[in-house]
Order: C-alpha cells, then sequence, then structure tokens
C-alpha cells in the first residue's frame, strides 16, 4: 500500500461517526419542527427566528456527510455502503426540510398578527405532527425498526387532511368570510405538508433499507384484515411444532 493509500484509509470510528451524525441529524429536524409548532402558537417571533439556526445545523450536516460518505463508500463492507448511502439520502430529504421550515417561519413572521386562532390551530397540529414524524424516523432508522416506520407513513395521511381543510377555509372558501393572511397562510400549509412528504420519503427508505423489499410489500404486511394476520400467526406456530 501507498503512503498516499494509507493516508486516505477510512479511520475505524469514521463510519459508525456518519451514521451518528445522520440520526443527530433528524434530532436537528425534530427541533426545528417543534420550535415551528411553537413559534406560531405563541406568536414568538424570536421563537421563529431560531429555526434558522437549526437550518444551518442541518446545512452543515449535510456537507460533512456527502464528503464523509464519498469518502468510505469504497472502504466499507456491502452492508456498510448501504446503510451509508441511506445516510446520503437521509440528509438530502433533512437539509430541505430544514429549508421548509424556515420557508415557513419566513411566512408565519410575515402575517404577523394577523392568522386567524383556528388556523393557528391547525398550523401548529401540522407542525407538532411534523415533529413526531421526524422523532419516529429517527428512532425508525437507528433501530431498524420498520413499525415504527409504517408509522409515519399513516401519520401523513393526517397532514394531507388537515392541508385541505385549510386550503378549502382560503382558496375554496365556501362560506364566503372574511379571511385573514391568506396568502401566508398557504404558503405555511405548503412548507409543511412538503415537509411531511419529504418524512414520508425517510420512512420509505428506511422500510427499503431494513427489510430489503419497496415499500408496496412492506406495506401489504401491515394493511392486513385481523383475520388474516392471526391465520399467519396459526400457520407460523404450526410451522414451528
Amino acid at each position: 500500500m501507498t503512503a498516499a493509500a494509507a493516508n486516505n484509509r477510512l479511520p475505524e470510528y469514521a463510519y459508525s461517526h456518519l451514521v451518528t451524525r445522520t440520526i443527530e441529524a433528524c434530532q436537528v429536524a425534530k427541533e426545528a419542527a417543534a420550535t415551528a409548532a411553537e413559534g406560531i402558537a405563541t406568536g414568538s417571533a424570536s421563537l421563529l427566528n431560531t429555526i434558522r439556526e437549526k437550518e444551518k445545523q442541518l446545512d452543515t450536516l449535510d456537507r460533512e456527510i456527502d464528503d464523509g460518505v464519498t469518502l468510505a463508500i469504497t472502504q466499507v463492507s456491502e452492508p456498510e455502503a448501504r446503510e451509508l448511502l441511506a445516510c446520503m439520502k437521509f440528509m438530502i430529504s433533512l437539509e430541505r426540510i430544514g429549508d421548509l421550515l424556515l420557508s415557513f417561519a419566513s411566512s408565519a413572521q410575515a402575517a404577523g398578527g394577523r392568522v386567524d386562532p383556528q388556523d393557528t390551530r391547525d398550523l401548529t397540529h401540522m407542525a407538532t405532527v411534523l415533529e413526531k414524524m421526524l422523532a419516529d424516523v429517527g428512532m425508525a432508522f437507528s433501530e431498524r425498526d420498520v413499525k415504527k416506520a409504517v408509522e409515519v407513513l399513516r401519520a401523513d395521511a393526517e397532514m394531507d387532511r388537515v392541508r385541505n381543510l385549510l386550503f378549502l377555509r382560503h382558496i375554496e372558501n365556501p362560506e364566503g368570510l372574511q379571511r385573514q393572511a391568506s396568502l401566508q397562510v398557504i404558503f405555511m400549509t405548503q412548507s409543511l405538508e412538503r415537509a411531511g412528504d419529504h418524512a414520508k420519503n425517510l420512512a420509505e427508505e428506511v422500510c427499503h433499507f431494513v427489510s430489503g423489499h419497496t415499500i408496496r410489500h412492506v406495506m401489504m404486511g401491515y394493511d392486513k384484515p385481523l383475520e388474516q394476520m392471526f391465520l399467519d400467526w396459526l400457520r407460523r406456530r404450526d410451522e414451528k411444532q
């Protein structure tokens, strides 16, 4: 081995460090979503301002993991390489979530105190659901927990439901009521809904990474009727006897 090759060898700790940093990035994104929820609920401009720092942290982690994976990918085993690729995919989505939450904060600050209480409750709910999705997807990745990832996939339906309510209220407005800060509310809703889509993508990546199957095949197992699941359990029990 040449001296140059020896210098470029991946330190033994570097692989696990990249995985750990990816999990830390999930936590940073979760904290940003929690700040968004509290910021819109309380109307605190100072809280919303702190989301910019979270977004910068995610940008830094994105560059670190991208550089680290580029160096490490040819110096690890095949299973480790797949995990490092998952780390890179995670950071692409997490960095985008940081951008979307920063956009949410900017729209919230532009709206000032003009957001109706009903809109505030719905936006707070969406941000809180997003926070839970990010917490669960970080746990799913760190613990190889497909069941937790499936919970994230199902939570996305709630994000879509509340988005539809907000769009109906401000775009169609069937009651013909005077709405405040509609443009900013729509922008905030879109930012949270798209962030939820990225969290869903992360959950799909966990399902594929852990199980080796596409999300369609994974969900088939979780969407079975209770009766079929019981019959499957009986079959597996009989096979073991």
